[in-house]
């Protein structure tokens, strides 16, 4: 039998039970020791500061927070327009499967022109509203 089953052979005996009678349990596991490890590491306010702008400096693009403004404000105009069309190509698509008014090719092609006139016209919009100045609304 056993070591660590004590006699007991139908008890179910938890893992940690177990471990700790046969005497194999590892000591970073006990609730204490595990704070023990984690505070051992005193290197003071200083070396956490050094590592922060340490890491800060590996991950500095060079970019300034225009360049990143004006970038992100890209990719919006940019997505916006081109969900604007897709989302009107669906609708022509829709139209022309499911209407049943017989124009296979023709709504999809109205409605894929249709978008893009609207997505460059929301592009302008929106460039605009980038351009203009917050307090007063207008442009520069």
């Amino acid at each position: 039998m056993p070591p660590f089953l004590n006699g007991r052979r139908n008890r179910r005996v938890s893992l940690f039970a177990a471990l700790r009678v046969v005497g194999s349990f590892p000591t970073a596991f006990l609730y204490q020791d595990v704070f023990a490890l984690a505070d051992d590491r005193h290197n003071g306010p200083d070396d956490l500061d050094a590592r922060i702008a340490r890491a800060q400096a590996e991950h500095d693009t060079g970019a300034t927070r225009a360049e990143a403004r004006a970038e992100s404000r890209g990719w919006a105009v940019g997505i916006e327009f081109v969900g604007v069309v897709l989302v009107s190509a669906a609708i022509g698509w829709g139209i022309d499967n499911y209407a049943g008014l017989g124009t296979k090719p023709w709504a999809m092609i109205a409605m894929l022109v249709l978008g893009f006139v609207a997505g460059v016209y929301r592009a302008m919009q929106t460039t605009a509203q980038f351009d203009a100045d917050p307090s007063t609304g207008s442009r520069k």
